[in-house]
């Protein structure tokens, strides 16, 4: 699924808007839907087999608390683990990948997606269709994570 070009623009029209800094384009509960290219994503970046079978078809649950340019990225996993992010767009903050490893980078705001790169690959999060849409690029191989909203 890819969002239409008027999408796109409205959402960054309201984040960028001084008036609309209430709408939060991103806030909420999302619930994993489906994915694509999990297999041969994971194995790219080298993530630990026994991590790799966890996180198969695993119902994570994503939080996103958004003020403003300000975020809290949080995951749920089953089984009560929880990774969670905090960044300021445009702004170095302390991270940590999927495979638990701790690093610094700057996330940014580009035509309404959030964009960072992790230490082996690069990462867009969007909101298409009130889903979230996450692709993850390592090395010319394509992960896509798409997640219903449930709150």
């Amino acid at each position: 699924m890819i969002c239409g070009l008027k999408e796109i623009r409205f959402a960054a029209i309201l984040l960028y808007q001084p008036h609309h800094q209430g709408n939060m384009a991103f806030a909420g509960k999302y619930e994993f839907e489906g994915d694509e290219n999990y297999d041969d994503f994971v194995k790219k970046i080298g993530l630990p087999s026994d991590k790799i079978e966890m996180g198969r078809n695993c119902k994570i649950v994503t939080e996103v608390v958004q003020n403003g340019n300000d975020f809290t990225w949080t995951q749920h996993f089953p089984g009560g683990r929880t990774t969670s992010n905090t960044f300021t767009i445009g702004k170095e903050a302390d991270m940590e990948t999927m495979g638990g490893k701790k690093f610094k980078a700057t996330v940014k705001m580009e035509d309404g997606k959030i964009v960072a790169d992790f230490p082996n690959y690069h990462h867009t999060a969007e909101i298409c269709g009130g889903k979230l849409v996450e692709i993850s690029t390592a090395s010319g191989v394509v992960y896509k994570r798409t997640s219903k909203r449930i709150a």
